[in-house]
């Protein structure tokens, strides 16, 4: 117990003191930070209540143009005073709308900072963005650092979202200071079990020198992913200066363009393109549909054929009983063999066509050449004509 209220007291680290203040507009009577320069009109500053019962600080920042919304959950030191001018940057650059919120215990927020409390933090923000009309299809879970624990928390639990995107992730709280094979049950943050469950499309940054978050947990998030873009590894980057090189940015939008081009499916269980609707029949399908019940009427008139059938074959029945009794049975016999001698010469064309079937399909499947077989068959031909010309000699001989 005393491993589990360690790593839990020591894994969270807010600015003390906070970056901001909170006063009120005397003219709007809205909410604003006090100590940030250069404060934009497009930026709504709120208070909300968590169902753990702490009450979070979050900003809206909206851009006209805006198709997709981020939902930020930022690194460990830090609040969003020191975050306000990356997050309304990168709505400009982005095109996005962004809320970013501060976690229990940050900034002006109440309460103190915990696993548990994070994750009331996140969902309270998602309800904010509800407020706001935002849907679950239309947002990006942006997670930095330690905020990639409450990001893929919500992402497992709400799985409609348009995409994910960790920022220098962990594996787990435990695994930033100790290699462990294994998820031990007092460890926080337990990336590494749910990543395989996100369903959205996943982005993975992080910088290959990074001394805080070893790179190997970036790499492994990634390659547990169900739903893979392509990473960025930044290198020669650090834990706290990705956002400085320019392929940061670049490969940012190039992901939220790629996203924006994905539209939610009929269900609204996965993100694919091309979605289509359900059609109604068009009168082609319904006349269609109307005229197949004629062949179960034929169906149902085949019985009576059956019935015919059944007529015919008494009646040769009678005609067999009858010619038993005829007096020229020999004659009659020798008819017979006749008869049966023309039909066996009808074998070798069966004959034929069977090979010829057979070559096909031999063909089909390239096997070998069907040319192969073609000398005996006509050996087999030859010998069935022979033997049928041999046979009905002997039948004119009896008639004789």
């Amino acid at each position: 117990m005393g491993n589990a209220r360690s790593s839990s007291k020591f894994a969270f680290f807010p600015p003390n003191p906070p970056s901001y203040n909170i006063i009120v507009d005397e003219e709007t009577g809205k909410m604003k930070f006090s100590d940030v320069n250069y404060r934009r009109d497009d930026v709504d500053v709120l208070k909300l209540s968590t169902k753990r019962g702490n009450e979070i600080v979050a900003m809206y920042v909206k851009h006209p143009s805006a198709s997709l919304t981020v939902l930020y959950s930022h690194g460990n030191a830090a609040d969003i005073g020191q975050m306000y001018h990356i997050y309304t940057k990168l709505s400009v650059h982005l095109k996005v709308n962004l809320l970013g919120y501060d976690y229990s215990g940050y900034g002006q927020s109440t309460g103190k900072p915990s696993e548990q409390n994070t994750y009331a933090d996140i969902e309270a923000a998602f309800k904010c963005l509800e407020m706001y009309g935002v849907k679950q299809e239309d947002t990006i879970l942006y997670g930095q650092s330690v905020g990639s624990g409450p990001a893929l928390e919500l992402a497992i639990r709400l799985p409609h979202f348009r995409a994910v995107v960790l920022h220098s992730p962990i594996l787990s709280g435990l695994r930033v200071v100790y290699q462990v094979k294994r998820t031990l049950w007092f460890d926080i943050y337990k990336n590494i079990d749910k990543i395989p469950l996100v369903d959205c499309p996943v982005l993975v940054i992080h910088g290959t020198e990074d001394d805080v978050v070893s790179f190997s947990h970036g790499k492994r998030l990634w390659e547990l992913c169900k739903e893979k873009y392509e990473p960025l590894w930044i290198k020669g980057g650090n834990h706290c200066n990705l956002e400085l090189y320019p392929e940061f940015l670049r490969h940012l939008r190039k992901f939220i363009s790629a996203i924006e081009k994905l539209q939610p499916t009929c269900n609204g269980l996965d993100l694919k393109p091309n979605c289509q609707s359900h059609q109604a029949p068009n009168n082609a399908d319904l006349n269609k549909e109307k005229s197949r019940p004629s062949t179960d009427y034929k169906d149902k008139g085949r019985p009576s054929f059956g019935h015919r059938e059944k007529s015919r074959l008494s009646t040769d029945s009678r005609d067999k009983a009858r010619a038993s009794i005829d007096k020229r049975e020999k004659s009659r016999r020798s008819t017979d063999r006749h008869m049966k001698a023309r039909n066996s010469t009808d074998h070798p064309e069966r004959a034929r066509n069977s090979f010829d079937r057979m070559g096909d399909m031999v063909r089909s499947v390239g096997l070998c050449n069907a040319d192969c077989l073609k000398q005996t068959a006509a050996e087999e031909r030859t010998s069935i004509v022979d033997h049928n010309r041999k046979e009905q000699y002997t039948s004119s001989r009896s008639l004789l």
